[in-house]
């Protein structure tokens, strides 16, 4: 195995490769695994720091009470962190995870919620692991429905490349025989306690089994594969899994990776754009920028895969071959940096269940149920497109629980070590369909010293990020689908529960802004046709051939099921297709 070249080490002479990936993530990963594996020697550029496997797993062997503050956050990071402090995610122990705002800001013309973590592995390390195959069903709907365009590839195209990923990835769930939501390469599920499968039955009856409740298919092995040990159910897995009992580039795709000795690891490196051949209409490499001692350095290949995440990717492209596109690189069609997706979620309903006050539930389980869509199929009609799912979980309150008794001493200690009710919730999660006016850009406005915008360029100035380069603009909302959407996602959970026994049922609806979700999707779609799409059926950007964008942005619509797996399963494939045209000598 050859050494690591690392970007702000004193070894800076190889600039030459096969393959550039572009990003450390779940898809970056994925290609700088699958091209090396197929003999090519491979650059993989990381804007953040390094991050190494177990080692950098700082505080996962702690207790709770080592954190100076717990879960809180400090008032710094709380300036810091302003859009990570929107949702849940801002917890003392992986603050250093999410990308310091104030060096790399963005404009919110509408809200928009983006989390971002710029270090190795990227958001390999923090994802929820839910793994989901799209449909056939999700395929074809755009056509059918007359949305967005066509997708340019069928289920078919991707299934073989589903398996091929479930296998390595290791993926545990059940096999349930839905059009809707495909089985796949499962390793044994984790099991649904004795409330949840009480639950499903009573469902799976009132709804004449047209309505299914499972446990979530989730990115936790349940059986050992090659050099990672299985899930602990420890629960503390954004924190990192020293067993590598969770996928992650870290303890997975990058060890595969580094075994072919083929690959080479470049950090601390902001790549600024493509560069592009007038001559060939190719791309001969990238320029970076070190964010350490700020030179900028240029590395080239025959193939450049951008994997540096939805935004990430088409601002690279935005950012690139300007002198012949106006818009950027694979902008010929006028479809970059459009048709931002996510899906949206933050409404639900919980309630409590009686009559199991015998049963307890013991270790932390790394995923709970899902309930897949129903909505907009056979013959349940609804008067807006697509449909939703659920995510959540059935539990007996432990000693955190609200105290409604006003107990003291002796008394208030035995209550507390009781368990408490049962209770079960969950979370909807809906599609977002397509749409051209929700877009991304390149923050090209002026502003003067009180942040307004200015129309003249000699009163104000544009917004840069900590290394002077341009930042993006994101104007991107939920329309009138979604909104219709949700209300039945609130009202149909409301009636399932009951209809099962649920007692108290309470219903949230804290409103929506998209890149919530976490599942940014779009502004580089695949398609058929140059004039209507950024890249072809094999995530090539038709402006540059041997250009591959295989992260969310190519994305021609969201589904309601998390996105990640089909991100891979993408990469694969235009990975392979990449190494098999190199061969013909056709990049």
């Amino acid at each position: 195995m050859q050494d690591t070249l690392y970007f702000n080490s004193k070894a800076k002479t190889k600039h030459t490769f096969d393959a550039i990936v572009v990003g450390s993530g779940v898809s970056g990963g994925w290609a700088a695994k699958e091209l090396t594996e197929k003999g090519l020697n491979v650059l993989m550029i990381e804007r953040g720091p390094k991050y190494e496997h177990v080692k950098d797993y700082k505080t996962v062997s702690n207790d709770p009470w080592d954190s100076k503050y717990g879960t809180e956050t400090t008032q710094q990071q709380k300036e810091d962190y302003p859009v990570i402090h929107r949702g849940w995610a801002a917890n003392q122990v992986v603050m250093d995870a999410w990308t310091n705002e104030k060096d790399s800001p963005y404009t919110e013309i509408k809200p928009f919620t983006w989390w971002r973590s710029y270090r190795m592995g990227g958001r390999s390390l923090l994802w929820g692991r839910q793994s989901y195959r799209l449909s056939e069903m999700d395929f074809e709907a755009n056509a059918k429905e007359g949305v967005g365009i066509d997708w340019p590839i069928r289920y078919a195209d991707i299934a073989p490349w589903y398996d091929h990923v479930e296998k390595f990835v290791g993926i545990s769930g059940s096999k349930e025989g839905l059009s809707q939501l495909p089985d796949g390469q499962f390793q044994p599920p984790f099991p649904l306690n004795i409330v949840e499968k009480e639950i499903a039955k009573k469902i799976k009856g009132h709804y004449n089994s047209n309505r299914h409740l499972f446990v979530g298919r989730v990115a936790n092995i349940t059986q050992d594969l090659p050099g990672r040990g299985k899930c602990q159910y420890r629960a503390r897995c954004w924190e990192g899994c020293p067993y590598g009992g969770y996928f992650s580039t870290q303890s997975s795709t990058l060890p595969a990776a580094m075994a072919t000795g083929k690959l080479t690891i470049v950090t601390d490196a902001i790549v600024k754009e493509v560069i592009y051949d007038k001559e060939s209409k190719k791309a001969k490499g990238v320029e970076v920028l070190d964010t350490v001692d700020n030179m900028t350095y240029e590395f080239y290949s025959n193939v450049v895969f951008l994997c540096a995440s939805t935004l990430n990717s088409t601002w690279i492209l935005m950012n690139s071959a300007t002198d012949v596109y106006a818009d950027g690189l694979g902008s010929s069609s006028g479809e970059l940096g459009h048709n931002v997706m996510d899906h949206h979620y933050n409404l639900g309903a919980s309630g409590t269940i009686e009559g199991f006050d015998d049963y307890y539930t013991y270790g932390r389980r790394p995923t709970g149920f899902y309930i897949p869509r129903f909505a907009n199929i056979g013959s349940d009609k609804r008067d807006y497109l697509r449909g939703f799912g659920y995510q959540g979980a059935a539990s007996r309150q432990g000693w955190q629980r609200d105290v409604a008794e006003l107990a003291i001493g002796t008394d208030l200690k035995e209550f507390l070590t009781e368990p408490g009710n049962w209770t079960i919730g969950a979370t909807g999660f809906g599609e977002v369909l397509p749409h051209h006016d929700n877009k991304i850009m390149l923050d090209k406005r002026y502003y003067d010293a009180s942040g307004n915008v200015v129309t003249d360029a000699t009163k104000g100035k544009q917004k840069t990020d900590k290394w002077g380069l341009p930042i993006l603009a994101a104007d991107a909302e939920l329309r009138e689908n979604e909104l219709k959407m949700r209300k039945d996602i609130v009202n149909d959970l409301k009636e399932m529960w009951e209809a099962a026994g649920v007692k108290d049922v309470k219903t949230r609806d804290t409103g929506h802004a998209l890149g919530h979700g976490i599942h940014e999707m779009g502004t580089a779609r695949m398609g058929r046709d140059p004039k209507t799409s950024v890249l072809n059926a094999y995530n090539q950007v038709w402006d540059a051939p041997n250009v591959f964008v295989t992260d969310g942005s190519g994305m021609v619509s969201s589904g309601c099921q998390n996105p990640s797996l089909t991100y891979m399963a993408l990469t694969a494939r235009a990975a392979n297709y990449a190494v098999e045209q190199l061969k013909k000598q056709n990049l």
